[in-house]
């Protein structure tokens, strides 16, 4: 234990690459305000270290030159090591100016607040680790200035993390963020705070709650490779009756490969919740409530590797459902769930694991029937499936049977009311083949527009009524017996030629 390292404690070694500093400065049990001490420039001789491990120590801050003269310093942890670190302001690391610093590591320092312009030192950093802190404010995006190579920042653990649209504007060279239960709730806004990062690969958001995000949040993250949402609350945005339907903030993601969506609670997914995401090889759905899984959700997961479905209320495992994921399937976990060991519900699933070489962990103990009742607390892979093979051709013959009753209804129905105008169709279309050709009316001739027919005493009557009709309507020519008929022909003739 050191209670005081002095500025030529490391005076002659220069040569020195690794140097382990773990529980070195640790304070006294009996001293309440004394802490061990490190003098500015103690570093200074330790001109080729590269690695330095300072974790667990009890040291009150760090002073303005404490780390001075560390010129191939790449990477430093400092976990743990620091009692009075609880505000990062923008001279706590000048001391690393000069440093090609790669990692750093600041976890369960009790810091609570990092100041704009706290890293701009660090212009080489691309690991910083502040996990496990007390960390509570709002993040403006000016605390990652001049983190201009940084690829991975870890915020995990922490106590509030407020976001806005511009958090990671100025780091869009990220590449892997991590934000597991830092109570950062609210994140629906527009644009989205992790819009600027378009080389993100890996986004940790696990365990905080998330209850409203819209579906534009991961936007343009075509890099993103894996997506951890475990233990939130996004049930509702699944629900088909959510104000504007489901959100399906997946969409784009073509390149995820692993996505965990763990204890959220859902009991409805979409059927194109997974469209287009045909690079996925690992799900985690375990620990919701889950029990219908539409037709459809699989269909662009033939690579899939991993399925996890544990813990949820699947009664049911169809081909129809299943079957373009377990194609190429490695891992399986669908254990305890309540599944229904009938034909129509299990057949299927029980024949696969039967003959699966997939890796299915505890298959006898933690895949039991829960109906009916006489297959109760049976493990599923010693359901009997003949039955239902044996059943296969009287299906068949029931479709057939009933299509062809359904038709034959439809085709008595039909005659009975629309025969005649069957029967009519038929006629003109078989008249047609054969060449019969339709009247035309137009082209016929007629001398009178109508014979009239009258007994001998209603003469009187005709001749008032109709001959006014003719001279208003020249068209008009009516065939009257006194009037038209030829003298001297015989009446039946008159009559016939008249009408004719």
């Amino acid at each position: 234990n050191i209670g005081h390292l002095y500025s030529r404690s490391f005076y002659g070694l220069s040569k020195v690459k690794n140097l382990n500093l773990k529980r070195t400065f640790t304070k006294p049990k009996n001293a309440m305000f004394s802490f061990p001490k490190i003098d500015d420039f103690s570093f200074q001789w330790l001109k080729c270290l590269e690695y330095l491990n300072m974790e667990d120590n009890s040291l009150l801050g760090i002073t303005t030159n404490m780390f001075t003269g560390l010129t191939n310093l790449k990477h430093t942890t400092l976990s743990n090591s620091f009692a009075n670190l609880q505000t990062l302001t923008n001279v706590t690391f000048s001391s690393l100016a000069h440093s090609p610093l790669l990692t750093l590591n600041l976890t369960r320092n009790k810091i609570s607040h990092i100041e704009s312009g706290a890293f701009s030192w660090l212009g080489h950093l691309e690991v910083l680790d502040l996990g496990l802190n007390e960390i509570n404010q709002e993040l403006t995006g000016q605390e990652w200035k001049g983190l201009e190579n940084i690829v991975e920042i870890y915020l995990s653990y922490n106590k509030y993390l407020t976001l806005t649209s511009g958090s990671f504007a100025s780091v869009p060279s990220l590449r892997r963020l991590m934000l597991r239960r830092v109570a950062c709730k609210h994140l629906d806004i527009s644009p989205s705070p992790f819009h600027p990062l378009r080389n993100l690969t890996i986004l940790d958001l696990s365990n905080n709650n998330i209850a409203n995000i819209n579906d534009e949040m991961l936007k343009g993250l075509d890099q993103l490779e894996i997506l951890d949402l475990q233990h939130n609350n996004l049930a509702r945005l699944w629900k088909h009756a959510n104000p504007g339907g489901p959100v399906l903030f997946l969409k784009g993601l073509s390149h995820l490969h692993i996505l965990n969506l763990e204890s959220n609670g859902f009991d409805e997914i979409p059927a194109d919740v997974f469209k287009g995401l045909s690079q996925l090889r690992v799900i985690y759905l375990g620990l919701n409530n889950l029990n219908l899984l539409p037709d459809s959700l699989f269909d662009d997961q033939t690579t899939l590797k991993s399925l996890s479905l544990q813990k949820n209320l699947i009664t049911s495992v169809e081909k129809s459902v299943f079957g373009p994921a377990f194609q190429n399937l490695n891992s399986l976990d669908m254990s305890f769930n309540p599944f229904d060991c009938t034909c129509e519900s299990l057949a299927w699933f029980a024949s696969w694991l039967n003959g699966t070489h997939t890796n299915i962990e505890d298959l006898p103990s933690h895949y039991l029937c829960n109906t009916p009742p006489q297959y109760h607390a049976t493990p599923v892979m010693l359901f009997d499936i003949s039955p239902c093979k044996d059943s296969a051709p009287f299906k068949l013959l029931f479709v057939i049977n009933t299509s062809f009753l359904f038709t034959l209804i439809f085709v008595v129905l039909l005659v009975h009311f629309q025969g005649w105008r069957i029967a009519f169709y038929w006629n003109v279309t078989i008249h047609r083949v054969l060449g019969f050709k339709e009247i035309d009316h137009q082209a016929e001739k007629h001398n009178y527009s109508a014979y009239v027919v009258h007994a001998q005493e209603d003469a009187r009557w005709i001749w008032k009524h109709f001959c006014p009709m003719e001279e208003k309507d020249h068209s008009l020519r009516f065939c009257l017996e006194e009037r038209d008929f030829e003298a001297g022909t015989p009446e039946l003739e008159a009559i016939v030629n008249s009408i004719k």
